[in-house]
This record gives structure tokens, C-alpha cells and sequence, in this order.
């Protein structure tokens, strides 16, 4: 996205589907800096998580909750969901700027849009801080199970892209599993973790690389038979699986690529759209993020509407199905994989006529 583009700008640039609204939130009391971001209401009120980070400018923090609210409204449309698509985040270090004021302050701001918006957990917050967000908004999900939430999504997020990896393995091997198959793992934390011991009961060969050295001493004592490597995703690999955070496929990181299959937990995984193409060229599958890591969305929306877990589980592995229909999309009509998924939820978006 171009920075110096104002709010309005860089909507447009991400496509023709603008946000409806935008919201900075700040209060100096407790020093809260926020963004609310709400790109659709169309399906249903608005929801996706807060993200906590410590951004080097408030433009940086802008571009991302504009990209990650959009995507959550693909997000929600291609897992069938009756929800639009929104995203916050918070701009302050997780590890050192929470508080319980911040939190009450933030919540406020939440319960202001009346509605409108649903805040659950992402990166740099877990299900204490949405407890905390709960004691003054109504409007919150993915609460622990104490406070009568359904608990931390990273189990259900990751089942979900494993089911999104298998549909990938028999688009491009013929055979949905990953028995007998390396996978590069990037980013260890929750859902990566997750993730790992799936692949590991489905016979498949695992590497993985983490910034945080600590959470790679936790994988090599959890899980002694994962490779650690200082980097996946030129490794020889049959599947690259980023799990960290977005933007780490660029036009020179797929021309690198040794993978066949790229599919992983991360947001946003292309730095720009132009990426898709490379990875085309190259003949290598790529199964969208907003529709691999789903499982998370799909866990949140269960407990807004009280269902079983074990509906919700069963709609996670829906994903598989999903996956490979969009891939199949994908080969009879010979386009890439990314265009086919947002068909594939657009022809949600449009069903619903548009209020005049």
C-alpha cells in the first residue's frame, strides 16, 4: 500500500470493496492508541480480533488493520458464516503496555459502535486481556472457558489449516495427507505448535524456525524429531506452512521457494498481489490464508450462537471441503488459486441485495 495515502486512499487500494468505517481510539489516561477498523457489515456485524503490537508508526499500524479487516471479511464469507468483517489493533507492546485500564478504556471504544464491531483475540493478546475487555463490553468473544467463553482458538485454527494442507496435498500429489512429506513450519507459537503435533500423527516429516529461541526449545523438547532451521522457506521442503506473521512471500522470497505447496496460519502472507503470479509460474499451489486459517473465526462465531463443540469442530474440518473446491475452481478455469477463493466468497457478498 502507498503511506501517503489517506484512510480513503488506501481502501481503495486494497480493491473496490471499501471499508465502511474507520476508527482511531485514543485515550490518554491509561495511553491507549487504537484503530477499529470495519470494512463490512453486509453478512453480519463485523468481527475479528485485536491485535496488539508495537508498531514503528501509526501509518504502519493503519495499513495493517485496513488489510487484516478486509481479509476478515473474505474470511468470514468463505467459511459460510453470517458475519462481516472487522479488526483492531493496539498500538504499544504486548509484553510490557497491557493494563486493565487500557483494556476498560478499549472496550468502551468497542461498546460505543454498538454492535457493529466483535473484538476477539489475535497476535499480542490471548484470552486473559479478552476477560478483561468482557467486564465492560458485551461485544467480545474467544473469552476463557471460566468466564464462559469457548477458550484460546489456536487448537481449532490450526486443525483447520491441516484440513486446508491435506486438501492442498491431493490437489498437487493426488492424495489428501501428508504422510511421507517435509513441512517447513514458520512461526512456533500457539497455532504453530498446534499444528506441528498434527502433522507429526499424520506421518509427515517437520522442520520449523521461530525468531523467539525459547519457543524452539519448547518444540525440540515437545517434539524432539522437528528439525530446527534458521530458515523454511528456501529449505527443501514439500510444503512451506507460514505461521507468523503476514507479508513474508515476496516476488524474491518465491522465486526462492522450493516448496510445491504453500499453506499456513499467517494473515496476509502475500506482500502484494503480484506474488500469486510468481508462485503460478513456478507451479506452486498456494491455498489462500483467509480460507486456511479460518478455524479460529469459525470457533468465535460458535460461541456467539452457543453451539456444541463438537458442531464447531466438524464445521472446521469443513475446511477441507472448501479448500478443495476452491483449488478445483482453480484448475478448471485457469486462474490462480487467490481468485478463486474471492469468487468464491463474493458470490456470497453478492447474494445479499445492498441497502439503498
Amino acid at each position: 500500500m502507498h503511506t501517503d495515502a489517506g484512510v480513503f486512499g488506501r481502501s481503495q487500494e486494497l480493491s473496490g470493496r471499501r471499508h465502511e468505517q474507520v476508527v482511531f481510539c485514543e485515550d490518554d489516561k491509561s495511553g491507549l492508541k487504537a484503530i477499529i477498523a470495519i470494512h463490512s457489515t453486509t453478512l453480519g456485524p463485523a468481527l475479528g480480533g485485536t491485535r496488539m503490537y508495537p508498531y514503528a508508526s501509526e501509518s504502519a499500524a493503519l495499513d495493517d488493520v485496513l488489510r487484516l479487516s478486509w481479509g476478515m471479511t473474505y474470511k468470514a464469507a468463505a467459511a459460510g458464516l453470517d458475519l462481516g468483517g472487522g479488526k483492531a489493533v493496539i498500538i504499544g507492546d504486548p509484553a510490557r503496555d497491557k493494563s486493565e485500564e487500557m483494556f476498560a478504556a478499549y472496550a468502551r471504544f468497542v461498546e460505543s459502535l454498538g454492535g457493529r464491531y466483535i473484538t476477539a483475540g489475535d497476535v499480542g493478546t490471548n484470552t486473559d486481556d479478552l476477560d478483561a475487555i468482557g467486564r465492560y463490553t458485551s461485544h467480545v468473544t474467544g473469552r476463557s472457558i471460566a468466564a464462559g467463553g469457548s477458550g484460546d482458538s489456536a487448537r481449532l485454527t490450526a486443525l483447520g489449516v491441516f484440513q486446508a494442507m491435506r486438501a492442498g496435498a491431493e490437489s498437487v500429489w493426488g492424495a489428501p495427507t501428508l504422510a511421507g512429506r517435509t513441512v517447513g513450519v514458520e512461526g512456533v507459537g500457539k497455532v504453530g505448535r498446534e499444528l506441528i503435533a498434527l502433522l507429526l500423527a499424520d506421518g509427515a516429516e517437520v522442520c520449523a524456525t521461530d525468531v523467539n529461541d525459547a519457543a524452539l526449545q519448547h518444540i525440540s523438547t515437545q517434539h524432539p524429531a522437528v528439525r530446527l532451521l534458521s530458515n523454511v522457506s528456501t529449505a527443501p521442503v514439500d510444503v512451506y506452512a507460514p505461521c507468523a506473521l503476514g507479508g513474508t512471500l515476496t516476488p524474491t522470497s518465491a522465486d526462492a521457494i522450493e516448496a510445491k505447496l504453500v499453506c499456513g496460519a499467517a494473515n496476509n502472507q502475500l506482500a502484494t498481489p503480484a506474488v500469486e503470479y510468481v508462485l503460478n509460474e513456478r507451479g506452486i499451489t498456494w491455498v489462500p490464508d483467509f480460507v486456511a486459517n479460518g478455524g479460529g473465526l469459525v470457533q468465535v462465531a460458535g460461541e456467539l450462537r452457543h453451539a456444541a463443540p463438537a458442531e464447531v469442530e466438524d464445521a472446521v474440518r469443513g475446511i477441507f471441503d472448501r479448500c478443495r473446491d476452491i483449488l478445483a475452481e482453480s484448475k478448471a478455469e485457469g486462474i490462480g488459486t487467490g481468485a478463486a477463493a474471492n469468487r468464491f466468497a463474493e458470490r456470497r457478498l453478492d447474494a445479499i441485495p445492498r441497502a439503498l
